[in-house]
């Protein structure tokens, strides 16, 4: 009877080293699945894991194919034949696009589509333009500092790669939008209750912050829901019509692939 009984076991499969009825686990599926310099007790832990999930989802496959009506499994075939088709086919348009599509947006393209478009292109928050640099009052070339600072001039960029430096923060390129977000961050000072005190169009701050002091000059300001400045948009704009370059892309291929295919006597329609 025990020779019987050893004779309908399945035998281990050479390299196998776990089996949930038919199916079989092995070395080379878990050759990938530890780290390099994982101590022996992780290791232990790991595998054991994942032999457990690997066990776990087989067993719930079976079950789920004995169990499930014929209907639901033929609904779902159909699901993951369709799913199948949608990978393969959206990988190797995104493939042929990629290799295909212009990526390069001239300036000319991106001010026509912000001027037909700009009614679109909405600010969610306040924009600022500033400068600023928060220093040391202490600073023996204080008062030249706060001079050159506003009243700035491009002449000035040797002074201030050299006195820059000595600033605990600063920012002075005044031609970049930036959003009221990054100017609480910036400018702790600031907060959203008191912002209409400061943020102007025009507006020089100094403000002590203990032994320091902010100096700040805003240079223009853009209110909420008011069209975006073009700059500062410059990089949506330029997604927006590779997209538009991409979807344009994507239509000819289809459309010339079905056409070789009809030339080609490949694809027809039987009446």
């Amino acid at each position: 009877m025990i020779c019987s009984c050893n004779y309908f076991k399945p035998q281990q499969k050479s390299q196998s080293i776990a089996r949930v009825g038919k199916s079989y686990l092995y070395k080379s599926d878990i050759a990938t699945l530890v780290p390099s310099g994982t101590s022996k007790e992780d290791s232990i832990l790991l595998v054991r894991d994942f032999i457990d999930r690997w066990a776990s989802q087989k067993l719930l496959i079976d079950a789920a194919e004995r169990n499930l009506s014929d209907t639901k499994k033929a609904t779902y075939n159909a699901l993951i034949k369709q799913y199948k088709v949608d990978l393969y086919t959206r990988a190797y348009i995104e493939d042929v696009v990629k290799n295909t599509v212009d990526t390069v947006v001239s300036e000319l393209e991106l001010k026509k589509y912000y001027n037909e478009n700009k009614e679109n292109f909405k600010t969610n928050g306040s924009l600022v333009r500033l400068r600023f640099i928060n220093l040391s009052k202490e600073n023996p070339r204080f008062e030249t500092i706060r001079s050159k600072f506003f009243d700035y001039s491009k002449n000035d960029k040797n002074f201030w790669k050299t006195y820059a430096l000595q600033c605990k923060s600063f920012a002075m390129n005044d031609t970049v939008w930036v959003d009221m977000s990054q100017v609480y961050t910036k400018l702790p000072f600031i907060t959203p209750d008191n912002r209409d005190e400061y943020i102007i169009a025009g507006k020089r701050i100094e403000k002590n912050d203990k032994n320091d002091i902010y100096l700040v000059k805003i240079t223009n300001v853009t209110d909420k829901n008011q069209i975006s400045p073009f700059e500062y948009i410059k990089p949506t704009l330029k997604e927006v019509l590779l997209n538009k370059r991409k979807l344009e892309l994507i239509k000819k291929f289809e459309k010339d692939i079905t056409n070789d295919a009809i030339k080609n006597n490949d694809y027809e329609i039987y009446k």
